[in-house]
């Protein structure tokens, strides 16, 4: 999870580095702004990767590349789909009534749509975006209380 993207990463910027421009972005999970009970070895490898995250935006921000971490909420894939429906039959409990208990957990009461997401990560990836870097984005309809 966390070397894999370092290596690909070694690979990729110094032709970055060479055209002065770049852009690296690392998706991941609300885990490491609030850890996912029973997920500790997940949430650690996950907060690994924002702060080389972090690291790497400061070190290859004057190259014109930036480095940002996307976070994302429940976005209605068919993961987050496996996942209801594992828990409804968990929990004995239909799947709109897990579905109901997770969209009434998220401000925006529903699931965000895939493009939604993507919107995100285009805008991070275009021109437009040069002065974000070092940032970690949530894209989770308000799900996240902290600040």
């Amino acid at each position: 999870m966390v070397l894999s993207l370092i290596r690909f990463t070694d690979l990729v910027l110094p032709d970055m580095r060479e055209r002065m421009w770049g852009r690296i972005i690392t998706s991941t999970s609300s885990g490491v702004i609030a850890p996912i009970p029973n997920l500790a070895i997940s949430n650690a490898l996950r907060m690994s990767l924002v702060g080389w995250s972090k690291t790497l935006a400061a070190e290859v921000a004057a190259e014109g590349i930036t480095v940002n971490v996307v976070l994302p909420g429940r976005i209605s894939t068919d993961r987050i789909r496996f996942l209801d429906e594992a828990r409804a039959k968990r929990e004995g409990k239909t799947l709109a009534d897990v579905e109901g208990e997770s969209t009434g957990s998220i401000p925006v009461h529903r699931y965000g749509r895939p493009e939604e997401y993507g919107d995100v990560v285009a805008f991070l990836a275009s021109r437009n975006a040069s002065f974000i870097t070092g940032s970690t984005i949530r894209v989770d309809g308000g799900m996240i209380a902290s600040l």
